[in-house]
């Protein structure tokens, strides 16, 4: 059983939404790079909004595709929202802070306390949310080419 048209239809253009408002927030990072503790976190920063936005834009466009029930879809919607978002913040506050021991490429340097403790929260969680919403869309797409 799928979910109602209507309300699958509402759940796309809230993600075309929200995708938009994450990509505006990755274009105004990018104007912080200059002035961040660490500017190549900042970067990333930047880059993961613009390209998260761009996802749920995406997957906004697409969604009317999928063939998942009304709770597969809450949650996938539910699941990419805070997953982009997560993303943007939690590497913004990295680049903030100058902390990120889980991003040592980026030059994320081990900090102590709660930032360090919710920059990691947060890009496990995001990372776990990802995959998950990316199981489901392929999952619901796949149904569609089947059916």
């Amino acid at each position: 059983m799928t979910m109602d048209a209507r309300a699958q239809h509402k759940q796309a253009d809230r993600l075309v939404l929200w995708g938009l408002v994450l990509f505006l927030a990755g274009l105004i990072v990018g104007l912080l790079v200059p002035h961040a503790a660490n500017p190549r976190m900042a970067l990333a920063a930047h880059l993961e909004g613009v390209m998260n936005g761009l996802f749920l834009v995406v997957l906004g466009l697409i969604w009317n595709r999928l063939v998942l029930s009304g709770a597969l879809l809450k949650t996938a919607f539910i699941l990419a929202v805070y997953g982009t978002f997560a993303n943007l913040v939690a590497v913004l506050l990295a680049a903030v802070t100058g902390y990120g021991g889980m991003m040592p490429l980026a030059g994320g340097k081990e900090g102590t306390g709660i930032v360090e403790a919710a920059i990691s929260f947060l890009l496990v969680s995001l990372s776990l949310c990802m995959i998950a919403v990316c199981i489901l869309v392929l999952a619901g797409f796949y149904r569609r080419t089947n059916a």
